[in-house]
């Protein structure tokens, strides 16, 4: 058996356990032997990670349920392998149902044929659906259901205690999960989401990518006031909610004002 090395009491994250790095970060949390894991990651992971798992002595018949942050490619390609080998079911936003039970291609970024990516993506059916407010329960440990769209509209994040698993919502460098209208992104959501995680007093971020980071409160006040300038910039097409030089061409035009 190997020992378990837990970030935090009742947490354990795999990329770490395993000490390389196996792709997206993967958290089990466990009370006794109750245990679900947030996100599996890519197929080709789901053996070593469930070997780890065996390893770690958590009886894999005592998975709970296996959770999706949000339905892209990177984060649950392995979930019908894993759902499969573990006999357990899946809990997703209701907005990641859908493409996840399509195994949609597009929408969850398998495919992106102008950069030559083509992902499998195995359909999965979806038995659990969660909403802002909702309570999961492990053993005696429970997390809170926060909806924080931006990156996707199905985007969740969970909160137990000062620990909030925060998504694709910001990272440690202050970067934030990719803005592509193609997914669902939504800047004005996304500010509201991190508004949200910069008001909570939560004291660490568990992002679903890199390290894991106390929350501080002036790289989130930066982060945000970056997202707020996307708002108003060619540069995000469609994610931006106005191009104001184009309001200043239409006053140059009528003013016939020549160039400068």
């Amino acid at each position: 058996m190997l020992p378990r090395r837990e970030i935090f009491p009742n947490v354990i994250e795999m990329n770490f356990q395993a000490g390389h790095l196996l792709g997206c970060n993967v958290y089990l949390i466990f009370d006794d032997n109750q245990w679900i894991l947030i996100d599996i990651g890519y197929e080709e992971v789901v053996d070593e990670i469930i070997e780890l798992i065996r390893q770690l002595d958590f009886p894999l018949s005592h998975c709970q349920t296996l959770i999706a942050t949000h339905a892209d490619v990177d984060h649950i390609q392995g979930l019908a392998k894993a759902k499969q080998t573990l006999g357990t079911t899946i809990t997703s936003h209701p907005l990641a149902v859908e493409p996840l039970q399509q195994g949609d291609k597009l929408v969850t970024f398998a495919e992106i044929a102008a950069q030559n990516i083509h992902l499998e993506m195995p359909p999965v059916q979806i038995e659990h659906q969660v909403n802002d407010g909702d309570i999961i329960t492990v053993g005696k440990l429970k997390l809170e259901v926060w909806h924080t769209p931006g990156h996707t509209d199905s985007q969740l994040s969970f909160r137990m205690g000062d620990l909030l698993f925060s998504g694709d919502n910001i990272y440690r460098d202050g970067c934030v999960g990719a803005i592509d209208a193609h997914h669902g992104s939504d800047i004005p959501s996304f500010i509201k989401s991190l508004q949200r995680i910069r008001a909570s007093n939560v004291k660490w971020l568990l992002p679903s990518h890199g390290p894991i980071f106390r929350k501080d409160d002036a790289l989130l006040d930066k982060t945000i006031a970056r997202l707020e300038s996307y708002q108003h910039m060619a540069d995000f097409g469609t994610c931006a909610v106005d191009w104001p030089l184009m309001d200043d061409w239409e006053d140059e035009i009528i003013e016939g004002k020549l160039p400068q």
